[in-house]
């Protein structure tokens, strides 16, 4: 049974945050879920200025690691990059990836969690049931799963779980952009790369920190 999986994240967000930079928190966190273009750009730069420095995340890209786009949360082709994928050739422009690999595939629906109460967000396990994965590319013995934002890990979790099963001597991390802090009144700094875990706990996800 997989047990977890490492992650990694650059910056912050403050949910119910009420001093100005909790405030820029959320305005930074919608212009990442919009997509915007300079907004990216400007985010995985910094990010990879951190990874030169020797920031604690740089060795999530060691090896430089082959980057997959976590799908989002509808059943659907992508004509185009979505949020992840974009920032998954971004990241690969700065040197951070071998390349870029989208096997993961999302193959049922779920609901998007930002917009569900609470006790109907998906489950892990519902997210594990909606994804799939292609046949990945031979000999490829590391994998970066990428995606914008984690909350509680529920997402991540589950697609390193189905990445694993696929390609079992394969290690496989997480690197997500933003970690919500909904546990703290405000956040003290935008910019503030960790490592962790998140891992299987009684049946569903636990993120740390």
């Amino acid at each position: 049974m997989f047990v977890g999986v490492e992650f990694g994240s650059c910056y912050v967000y403050s949910p119910q945050g009420a001093c100005p930079l909790s405030q820029r928190s959320r305005r930074a966190r919608k212009f990442l879920k919009a997509g915007d273009c300079a907004f990216l750009r400007r985010y995985v730069r910094i990010v990879s200025d951190r990874v030169e420095s020797g920031c604690e995340i740089a060795r999530l890209f060691d090896g430089r690691p082959i980057l997959v786009p976590v799908p989002g949360s509808c059943k659907c082709g992508h004509d185009s990059p979505w949020v992840a994928q974009r920032l998954c050739l971004a990241l690969r422009s700065h040197g951070l990836g071998r390349g870029v690999w989208a096997g993961l595939k999302r193959v049922n629906a779920v609901r998007k969690s930002g917009t569900a109460p609470r006790d109907q967000r998906p489950s892990t396990w519902a997210h594990y049931r909606s994804f799939a994965v292609d046949s990945p590319p031979p000999e490829v013995d590391r994998f970066l799963l990428v995606d914008d934002i984690v909350t509680r890990g529920r997402t991540l979790l589950a697609a390193a779980t189905r990445l694993q099963e696929a390609c079992p001597r394969a290690r496989i991390g997480a690197f997500a952009f933003v970690r919500t802090m909904g546990l703290i009144p405000n956040v003290e700094r935008l910019v503030d790369p960790c490592i962790g875990e998140i891992c299987w706990r009684n049946g569903d996800a636990r993120r740390a920190p």
